[in-house]
């Protein structure tokens, strides 16, 4: 029997080797048995992104909870993560499930379990489920038939597409950004992001807008050494306002500017904090994921608002916004949500609040961070994977651990913190941090410093200390 392990965003595995019919069926057995304790009617919303044999995981996932007596709305052809987030609020289900490994290599498939509040089911519910995944699946769920399951009431189909493209059109001046004749581009990474940007935006300039489950052998996230071909394409079209890039399934995203500049999700979250605050007047804390950068303190600071720091995972940031009025949450790595959507990390919908604010100001992405720069000052953001034996890797995180290391190179430690990897402070402006990977075997090295030459040369100080 193949243990199951469910990381920081869902249970991740190889197509085949690990990610199989039967364990998909074993997953969706535990999440009903645990479900149906929960409630005594539940419900469930099930899709799949644009990765291979998805539709087939999906309806295996169907086929069990049905045979568990829990109705099913299934999506109907591949849909985001945020698609199945929204359906679960619209529906009222008591879970989403989005088979999807994200921005995993296209070898991986995964599940994920999102809540009825339409974001990410907390760690101990993940938790408790995890620790109830049988051997076998003993429901006879090879004999469900969808056709007469949907004939009986126990399946649905469901347009979340539709779904979401309406909640788009119902919270953004579409027609403003529209009128402003901005030029945008989308990169869809061949992922779940590429028909609904399509029909928001029919003259978009688009690339990798096909479905190909194999990614051209490319690991969909949106990172800059992963969309070097979008940046050249910004760069020869020499027309472009904006580029917008999504994941595999469209939850994170990625931003270019006019000159095909990469911009990260620390620029992003401040630039959503600054546009909500004082463009739309709105209000609430701030939570973001410990490897954020420290001027998002600063902006904080500027206007007035709460700031939470958590641990790594989106999940941690979905808590808070469940329980909390929370204006913006945000990671390093892409995902952000925004006050009056769903708590839930979503790249088209960041992307779209970023044209309307740059619609309605009449100003240039570049413009705008400088907006941002005027309040927290410059910065920069590197960060490296550093692919490594793990006898190497464990060495370093106990050395971490032990406070061993004082400097490195020419940067003196001045304090650590370690609330979820270990962040080293040279200045209160400037650090480094080390963190293993919950779901790849790769230690995380990140830098921030005021700017690209500062940060690149903390990375390399790091590596010769790290690796000699």
């Amino acid at each position: 029997m193949t243990k199951i392990k469910f990381g920081t965003d869902g249970w991740r595995a190889i197509i085949a080797l690990d990610f199989t019919v039967e364990n998909v069926a074993r997953v969706t057995e535990a999440t009903s048995k645990w479900l149906l304790k929960q409630s005594k009617n539940p419900t469930v919303v099930v899709g799949h992104d644009c990765r291979f044999a998805g539709e087939l995981f999906a309806e295996t996932t169907a086929k069990v909870f049905i045979a568990n007596g829990i109705k099913v709305f299934l999506a109907k052809d591949f849909v985001s993560t945020p698609m199945i987030s929204l359906g679960a609020v619209k529906y009222k289900t008591s879970l989403g499930i989005i088979i999807t490994a994200s921005h995993n290599p296209p070898s991986y498939n995964g599940y994920k379990i999102k809540g009825s509040y339409g974001g990410p089911l907390s760690p101990e519910h993940v938790q408790e489920i995890e620790d109830i995944i049988p051997a076998t699946v003993e429901t006879d769920w090879k004999s469900v038939d969808l056709k007469a399951a949907e004939a009986k009431g126990m399946l649905e189909v469901a347009p979340l597409e539709d779904m979401y493209i309406k909640h788009v059109e119902d919270n953004f001046d579409l027609a403003a950004i529209k009128k402003a004749n901005l030029n945008l581009a989308y990169d869809a990474m061949f992922g779940a992001g590429q028909r609904v940007m399509q029909r928001l935006f029919p003259e978009i300039q688009k690339l990798h807008c096909d479905h190909n489950p194999g990614f051209h052998g490319q690991a969909p996230e949106p990172i800059h050494k992963n969309l070097i071909e979008f940046s050249e394409f910004i760069k020869k079209n020499g027309n472009i306002s904006c580029g917008l890039a999504t994941d595999g399934d469209a939850d994170r995203i990625g931003l270019y500017d006019k000159e095909g500049n990469f911009v990260d999700s620390h620029h992003i979250i401040l630039l959503l904090i600054h546009y909500l605050v004082k463009y739309k007047n709105q209000r609430g804390k701030v939570a973001t994921a410990f490897s954020t950068s420290v001027k998002i303190k600063n902006m904080c600071e500027h206007y007035g608002l709460p700031l939470d720091v958590v641990k790594i995972g989106f999940k941690y940031i979905c808590s808070i916004m469940v329980n909390e009025d929370v204006l913006v949450g945000g990671e390093e790595s892409g995902g952000i949500a925004i006050k009056g959507h769903i708590p839930e990390r979503d790249g088209i919908w960041m992307g779209i609040t970023i044209w309307e604010f740059m619609a309605k100001t009449g100003k240039s992405l570049t413009d705008l961070i400088q907006e941002v720069y005027d309040i927290t000052g410059t910065f920069w953001f590197e960060r490296n994977d550093l692919h490594i034996d793990e006898t190497i890797k464990a060495k370093v995180l106990a050395n971490c651990k032990s406070g061993a290391y004082k400097e490195f190179g020419k940067y003196k430690v001045q304090r650590v913190d370690d609330l979820d990897g270990y962040k080293f402070f040279f200045d209160d402006n400037t650090w480094m941090m080390i963190r293993a990977s919950g779901t790849e075997p790769v230690l995380r090295v990140y830098a921030e410093a005021a700017n690209k030459e500062a940060a690149n040369d903390i990375l390399a100080d790091t590596r010769k200390v790290l690796l000699g």
